[in-house]
């Protein structure tokens, strides 16, 4: 499935949604494996606050993404499959630098993603079964917390040098 045409029906919308499930489950559990790597002292208060929240932020956006996966008339791949998908073990550097630029690569990945997946879905002349203005809506606004996200971390990396 390639975001660069437009979504072609609500079976490829729910894939695809479902891709930007994984990447939520991915960026959950490497913010997770860094928190539990290192310890606080180690990482200090403002890495493990961006940690906590990036955990955070990523499962309620995994959440947001269920929600209108469910409402599509399509046959969603389990989620227990998806799960799958991000059980391998994630192994990342565990100093200062390493943590932070993972988080970064993680929310610029996310970033991205979302960006590609609303350009598809406003070039498509497809109707979803889910409406698309709130479709739209849910997108732009977890892009916009990635966004932010690759903001915070830009500004604590540089605070750091």
């Amino acid at each position: 499935m390639s975001l660069t045409y437009p979504v072609a029906s609500d079976h490829q919308l729910a894939r695809l949604l479902q891709i930007g499930m994984v990447l939520e489950e991915v960026v959950e559990a490497r913010a997770y494996k860094h928190y539990e790597t290192l310890d606080d002292e180690a990482l200090g208060d403002e890495i493990v606050e961006l940690l906590q929240e990036a955990a955070e932020e990523s499962e309620d956006h995994r959440k947001r993404l269920e929600d209108l996966v469910d409402e599509l008339d399509a046959d969603p791949v389990a989620y227990e499959e998806i799960e799958q998908l991000v059980a391998a073990r994630y192994e990342s550097d565990t100093d200062f630098d390493g943590v932070l630029y993972d988080q970064l690569c993680n929310e610029e990945t996310a970033y991205k993603f979302y960006d590609d997946l609303i350009a598809a879905v406003e070039s498509s002349d497809v109707t979803f079964s889910v409406d698309r203005d709130r479709l739209l809506s849910v997108l732009e606004g977890i892009r916009e917390e990635e966004k932010e996200g690759v903001e915070e971390v830009t500004e604590l990396m540089e605070a750091r040098t």
